[in-house]
């Protein structure tokens, strides 16, 4: 299935390399294993044994997305987006003031995606009354999969005398600014054998009813919410209990949206098909792979190797720079994380290992935001024989070493 990339070797290290690990075997020196793995292959696996499986029934970090229940992001999405006001909210501001907070969103999720999905948002600005009060839809008192349905419902037949639904693949719910209850942004993906939402002959089968948290997070809450309907998970905590961020940090928009580094982990964008197969180094049995690494913020390159550790997990190492979608990053370098596909989704199917734990970071960076690794540096799992060695940096590149015994 992928081709794969890996650094040649020269004929004449494979003997002396043999007879390293043979001594230190031997000898019972700490690290043998890392001695011996260097030697045991020579070849990169398929990045198809890289692929992990999900396992939770829903969102997950496993390879094989169901795209029968999740929208394919490939191509151009034909999106709508309606305005709705409701009798204790009525509406004072403008439906183009409160789209210029979002629409800014497909750009983002356009360069995000390598110009791999274009979200195509066709803006209906004018207010439609929703049938009941804003405070009677359950958002301020956690609101059920049924509670979401009834409110989008209510929506798309306020706006269906003017909406022709079934040109469009998803819609988008915005609600007034003065709708104070409203006050988060779900995502809807229909549940099969349901009767769902039915306009113009339609099924609504993805949307996103956005709630006042976007007028904190603007518009790169349409790249964390819309890849939901992609089938990718939360990487942040739901649990109430400690640091919300403490998997992943400020990288991924799917963890903290407001992040210094949101741009899409190159596993994510290889779930998502916007990493193709050859720019995908896999290491699923013992040996060791030499790697430069393309920043995943541009779209060409080789752009993660991954260490396969089990069933359902591997380490990958990504390399991180300062431009476009992370302009605003507090480190640079190789990015190590860990994937577990069958954990849910909030409760960190990845987790992001950082390179200084020790350190404080700087001015308005968190925790894990200077996590990335520098050349010299290393990362080791001896429980999972694994070692990451980053060997040099460039300008949009790093230059790794992945090693499995």
């Amino acid at each position: 299935m992928r081709a794969t990339l890996h650094a040649p070797r020269r004929r004449g290290a494979l003997l002396p390399a043999v007879l390293v690990g043979l001594l230190l075997f031997l000898l019972g020196v700490p690290g043998a294993p890392y001695a011996r793995a260097v030697t045991a292959a020579r070849t990169a696996d398929s990045a198809s044994d890289c692929a992990l499986p999900g396992t939770t029934g829903w969102t997950d970090e496993g390879h094989d997305t169901d795209f029968s229940a999740f929208r394919r992001p490939a191509g151009t999405i034909e999106v709508a987006m309606i305005f709705v006001d409701f009798p204790d909210a009525p509406a004072t501001e403008s439906a183009a003031d409160d789209a210029a907070r979002l629409t800014p969103g497909a750009d983002w999720v356009w360069n995000a995606s390598y110009g791999k999905t274009w979200l195509a948002i066709t803006q209906y600005r004018h207010w439609v009354r929703m049938p009941h009060n804003s405070t009677d839809y359950g958002f301020d008192r956690g609101l059920s999969h049924e509670a979401h349905e009834a409110y989008l419902k209510d929506a798309v037949t306020a706006a269906d005398a003017a909406v022709d639904f079934s040109r469009y693949d998803m819609v988008y719910v915005v609600p007034t600014r003065n709708a104070a209850a409203i006050s988060f942004t779900p995502t809807y993906v229909y549940e099969p054998g349901t009767a769902g939402v039915v306009a113009d002959g339609t099924r609504i089968k993805w949307a996103v009813t956005f709630g006042q948290d976007m007028w904190h997070w603007g518009y790169k809450l349409v790249g964390h919410e819309t890849a939901h309907t992609f089938g990718l998970p939360d990487l942040y905590a739901f649990d109430t209990g400690g640091d919300a961020h403490r998997f992943v940090g400020g990288w991924d928009v799917m963890g903290l949206i407001g992040g210094a580094g949101p741009q899409y982990f190159a596993w994510q964008s290889w779930k998502l098909g916007w990493i193709d197969d050859s720019q995908v180094v896999c290491r699923a049995s013992a040996g060791s792979d030499t790697v430069t690494l393309t920043a995943v913020e541009y779209g060409g390159g080789t752009k993660m190797a991954v260490v396969r550790t089990g069933p359902t997990t591997a380490y990958v190492v990504e390399s991180r720079r300062a431009v476009l979608a992370d302009v605003g990053l507090c480190s640079t370098g190789a990015l190590v994380y860990r994937v577990d596909s069958s954990v849910e989704t909030g409760g960190g199917p990845i987790q992001v290992m950082d390179a200084k734990p020790d350190d404080t970071p700087a001015g308005r960076c968190r925790p894990l935001d200077d996590a990335p690794y520098w050349a010299g540096e290393s990362f080791t799992d001896a429980a999972a024989g694994v070692r990451i060695d980053v060997l040099s940096a460039a300008g949009d590149s790093d230059t790794v070493r992945i090693t499995r015994w």
